[in-house]
């Protein structure tokens, strides 16, 4: 699913400069814990996961610069502050913020035809993709 169309099904705000609307993303993972995002990730993947976080400092960007993610949703309403948006411009990932509760989020992708990322035991999940 392209980025835009999720800023769209999610109501979301992109807070970054990047142009976003390209982006193939075709899984998403949820987490606070940015040990647990780089513990199941696929380091230096081709970009087509997205973050869904209600952290917004920069450690969120540069966890997900070494795991490969492609872009992050902050949910709750929570908006990054501008050294994390700065830090993300130059890693080239688009931020995007939503009302929504990560819990919305994460069934509202899962019912559009994205998957859960892990490393962790969905091996075969990802080469059918």
């Amino acid at each position: 699913m392209i980025l835009s169309q999720i800023r769209e099904l999610l109501n979301a705000e992109l807070v970054s400069e990047q142009e976003a609307h390209s982006i193939d993303i075709k899984f998403a993972k949820a987490s606070d814990l940015m040990s647990d995002v780089l513990a199941f990730s696929q380091p230096f993947s081709d970009r087509n996961t997205l973050l869904i976080t209600g952290l917004t400092n920069k450690q969120v960007v540069r966890t997900c610069e070494i795991a490969g993610i492609g872009a992050i949703v902050f949910v709750r309403g929570k908006n990054p502050s501008a050294e994390t948006i700065e830090l993300a411009q130059q890693c080239n990932i688009p931020l995007l913020t939503t009302k929504l509760k990560m819990y919305e989020v994460c069934g509202i992708l899962y019912t559009n035809g994205v998957s859960g990322a892990s490393t962790y035991g969905d091996e075969e999940k990802r080469n059918e993709k």
